[in-house]
């Protein structure tokens, strides 16, 4: 292991550490002021420009339900801007993807993404078609970087994707140019997979099931989240679906068809 890679971990662990302490802090908040949240905005500037050119845009992507959010996703959202302070921040809710669909991605693929009946689909789905037209950084709500962003995704880079513990590639963290062939390879597989009405299971029909069906892993490069992205540490189930009576798409996916039937 690298000094680098030991100076990443060491940190992250600290990270973690100060991201629990504040997730155990806003149960007592929360409870105090149940119905406080903090608004997470559409679009924010950097906070200030690179002057080095970057393949993939200095731009993070994030989705959620609602921009209301609870106090310990405010936070992950806030950690990120510190994180990566020379990118822009976009943020869509459940209408905004939708719009965006079907005014860059008119025909069959907004038919296809018309059917999909559960929000974390809809997610999955519209991450990679935003990231094909645009490019960027693509982070799940509850992900957060564990070194700066402008390190992990550097200039020469065209595309990186997380692996898990398990070396999967998963699709929680997304780095990609404008255009990517390898990004418009899953978005056709989800589109086919819709179309086909494939298995209700979201994780194989719009997640990283796709993924490591369709990535050429001897072509494409991947980094352990370890180094690179984190998930869950800043808030939990708990406090990101507190507004949604649904709940996680996990028990979502149970209660109602994933595919609307034609």
């Amino acid at each position: 292991m690298s000094l680098k890679n030991i100076g990443v971990l060491a940190f992250a662990r600290v990270v973690k550490l100060l991201a629990n302490v504040t997730k155990l802090a806003a149960y007592p908040f929360h409870y105090l002021f149940p119905n406080k949240r903090f608004t997470i905005p559409e679009r924010a500037a950097p906070w200030w420009q690179s002057s080095k050119p970057a393949k993939v845009p200095r731009i993070i992507w994030q989705t959620n339900f609602t921009d209301k959010a609870t106090l310990p996703v405010y936070l992950n959202y806030l950690f990120n801007r510190l994180m990566a302070p020379s990118f822009e921040y976009r943020f869509m809710i459940t209408e905004a993807r939708a719009r965006f669909i079907e005014e860059n991605y008119p025909g069959e693929i907004h038919e296809a993404f018309s059917r999909l009946q559960v929000g974390a689909a809809q997610a999955d789905f519209w991450r990679v078609l935003v990231l094909q037209k645009h490019g960027g950084v693509y982070l799940d709500i509850d992900a957060h970087a564990v070194w700066p962003l402008a390190r992990i995704v550097k200039p020469e880079m065209e595309e990186l994707y997380v692996t898990t513990r398990r070396g999967e590639i998963s699709n929680y963290f997304i780095a990609s140019k404008p255009e990517n062939p390898h990004i418009a390879r899953i978005a056709q597989s989800i589109q086919h997979n819709i179309e086909n009405e494939a298995d209700g299971n979201i994780f194989e029909l719009t997640g990283p099931g796709v993924f490591n069906k369709v990535l050429p892993r001897n072509e494409v490069r991947t980094a352990s989240y370890r180094y690179t992205c984190n998930q869950g540490n800043f808030t939990n189930e708990y406090f990101q679906y507190i507004d949604k009576p649904q709940g996680k798409w996990t028990k979502e996916q149970n209660q109602i068809d994933v595919v609307r039937k034609r």
